[in-house]
């Protein structure tokens, strides 16, 4: 599916896109669950993308249904990847997922890839422009990109009838850091907002989150000292 001009989200993902641009450089954002490597290696085939042109693979955090197939992706494309120094011992399987997400990733088998690189403190990552800003919450080191007037939010948030909706609060690292990131998104500027669940969705300027700010949650599922 076209989002723009040069940002796809593929379709054999949806449930928890994984989204390309194709711009000056072809970048892959996410990698779907175990298994759905093939199904985005013939996404790109319609599109008229060969593997090998894809440089980079960033990563918005470490579930498994966003690095599922980051390990399968890497091989096909020997693209750089690129993720946050607070979610890369998951990917790597250094430290268990807590909670729900560790029985998840007993059932979901995934592969471990190999160099990841993280990325820089400044947020610079000097990749055809992509900005990435840090918005732990849902994991401790979830990051949004931005490209252009495209924000890809990861699980930051998801939409549910062309609207911004939250995620599921027992799926969430810490709601109170969650929030904190929710405010320095609304401070951002962009035209569109890509999430891995739900659509992507038009808007005009910045986002009003006012709604999830206010959000009230339950109990936290596990407290983030544990980390």
């Amino acid at each position: 599916m076209q989002i723009t001009e040069e940002v796809y989200a593929f379709d054999s993902t949806r449930g928890n896109y994984a989204y390309l641009i194709k711009g000056e450089e072809t970048i892959l954002i996410d990698t779907g669950r175990p298994g759905q490597g093939k199904g985005i290696l013939n996404d790109l085939k319609t599109i008229g993308v060969k593997p090998d042109k894809i440089k980079h693979i960033l990563i918005t955090h470490h579930d498994v249904d966003h690095v599922g197939s980051l390990a399968f992706m890497q091989k096909e494309t020997g693209a750089k990847i690129w993720a946050s120094t607070g979610d890369i011992p998951y990917i790597y399987q250094d430290i268990n997922r807590p909670g729900i997400k560790r029985l998840i990733s007993f059932i979901m088998r995934v592969e471990k890839p190999d160099k990841i690189n993280t990325y820089p403190e400044d947020g610079k990552l000097g990749v055809d422009g992509v900005q990435v800003i840090p918005t732990p919450g849902h994991t401790p080191g979830h990051v949004c990109l931005l490209y252009k007037d495209v924000l890809l939010a990861g699980d930051l948030f998801r939409t549910s009838q062309g609207k911004i909706a939250p995620m599921k609060s027992f799926m969430n690292w810490d709601d109170e850091v969650l929030r904190s990131s929710l405010e320095v998104i609304q401070d951002c500027e962009f035209s569109w907002v890509c999430p891995a669940h739900g659509e992507p969705l038009k808007v005009d300027g910045k986002l009003n989150l006012d709604n999830l700010l206010k959000y009230s949650s339950p109990p936290l599922w596990y407290n983030r000292k544990d980390v």
